[in-house]
């Protein structure tokens, strides 16, 4: 098997995989650029996924620690991750 493929390939020793840090990447990049995290919706028109992928997305960033957010509140993402870390958005 080739050591470039499967989803849970990890970034350069960061702690989260290259899909992870992609979103990483991009929840930094938004904030940023509107001032406020940006909604699962958001996400999900950016990288061209389902709902329930980006959801699942946000659940396994949260479950690893990558970000914090409040239930059942908008927008509420937060990043945990140092912006040096993170890797360039595609």
């Amino acid at each position: 098997m080739n050591q470039n493929s499967g989803a849970a390939r990890r970034s350069g020793g960061q702690g989260f995989t290259d899909k992870q840090g992609q979103y990483l990447a991009f929840i930094y990049a938004y904030s940023r650029m509107f001032r406020r995290p940006p909604a699962e919706a958001d996400m999900q028109r950016h990288f061209l996924v389902s709902p329930p992928s980006v959801h699942q997305m946000v659940l396994t960033l949260e479950r690893a620690g990558l970000i914090r957010r409040q239930p059942g509140v908008p927008r509420s993402i937060e990043l945990l991750v140092a912006p040096e870390r993170l890797p360039i958005l595609k």
